[in-house]
């Protein structure tokens, strides 16, 4: 008998672009009030994970990640009960623990394709949680539905997916400067699960903090275009989370170079300044793109010897991911469509 889950109108191709995100800190690890975690980030235009599904007798996926692709397919194939196989082409890829989200957009990108080329119309959110994501965060699974900058409310006794509880424009003409360090990666797995498992509660006094900053400097500043203010914010709250997990990852930042470098941006007067998620990836936030493209230059002469720093300037992406079938993007391109 057919399954009822993935009945309906079938395709020829499905290809799906999902952008990064910068994981900005989570809002409350105190967890007295009966909620836990609750995070905000936003997503990214220039650096996102694109791919190519079609169907097939057996399960092949090309490119890079595909050892996790691989593992990503059997299990929306065993949630949605899908006899049959998959030809998945990833042309290209977030970094891997680098801080930017990688395992939850390829994740979705997978499941949504898989979904989508077998007649399911399972929403983000619930391939999100046949996936197993959104365990802490809810950031990504958001960008992917909706991009922009995000707030999630993080995770109660009965929450499947953290909800996002606001949404917000990014203003485009601002930039990010990104800083990697390819010779180190991020804490990810069953270490990063022991550490969450061993961490000691954020104090209620730093949780309230975090939260006021957030409901009264970084989302008001937003609406106003007020870049000054959103990274004097953001900085506040990176220096409060980097605090809490530096015994976990020596210090605020997991690369000492990346470190480096931030502080040699704030020296010189950056605002915005953090880590993203476990990192390394730290960031800078510009109110445009001179300033940026300056900093950019001058970090890329200063650091020109360390060949496993790499720089980039990025803009923030106010849409949702692109989920384009038999090489058209659906009519509906509102940015609830896919929640």
């Amino acid at each position: 008998m057919k399954n009822k889950e993935i009945s309906g109108a079938v395709c020829e191709s499905i290809s799906v672009i999902a952008p990064a995100r910068l994981h900005l800190g989570f809002l409350d690890m105190h967890g007295g009030l009966g909620r836990q975690f609750g995070s905000l980030g936003f997503c990214l235009s220039e650096i996102y994970t694109h791919l190519t599904a079609k169907k097939s007798d057996d399960i092949v996926i090309h490119g890079p990640s595909s050892q996790r692709g691989t593992e990503y397919v059997s299990r929306i194939f065993n949630a949605l009960k899908i006899t049959g196989g998959v030809d998945i082409t990833i042309h290209e890829e977030i970094p891997e623990h680098a801080g930017l989200g990688s395992g939850t957009q390829l994740s979705l990108a997978i499941g949504m394709a898989i979904s989508r080329l077998y007649g399911s119309q399972k929403s983000v959110r619930e391939i999100a949680a046949l996936m197993k994501r959104g365990s802490r965060s809810g950031i990504g699974i958001g960008g992917f539905s909706m991009g922009g900058f995000l707030v999630d409310a993080g995770r109660g006794e009965a929450t499947e997916v953290p909800p996002i509880v606001s949404h917000c424009y990014f203003p485009e003409e601002w930039r990010v400067l990104l800083v990697f360090d390819k010779n180190v990666e991020g804490i990810n797995g069953a270490p990063e699960k022991e550490i969450f498992d061993e961490l000691p509660p954020m104090t209620e006094e730093v949780s309230g903090r975090i939260c006021r900053l957030v409901l009264m400097q970084v989302l008001p500043a937003l609406a106003e275009k007020n870049c000054i203010k959103f990274g004097s914010a953001i900085t506040e709250i990176q220096i409060m989370i980097g605090e809490h997990f530096s015994d976990a990852q020596d210090g605020h930042y997991s690369s000492q170079q990346v470190a480096e470098v931030m502080h040699w941006l704030s020296d010189r007067g950056a605002t915005g300044i953090g880590q993203s998620s476990w990192g390394p990836t730290g960031f800078a936030i510009y109110p445009n793109e001179l300033e940026a493209y300056s900093a950019l230059q001058s970090v890329r002469k200063n650091w020109q010897e360390e060949k496993h720093l790499d720089f980039c300037l990025c803009t923030a992406r106010n849409i949702m991911a692109d989920v384009i079938i038999d090489g058209q993007l659906p009519q509906d391109t509102n940015l609830q469509s896919y929640q």
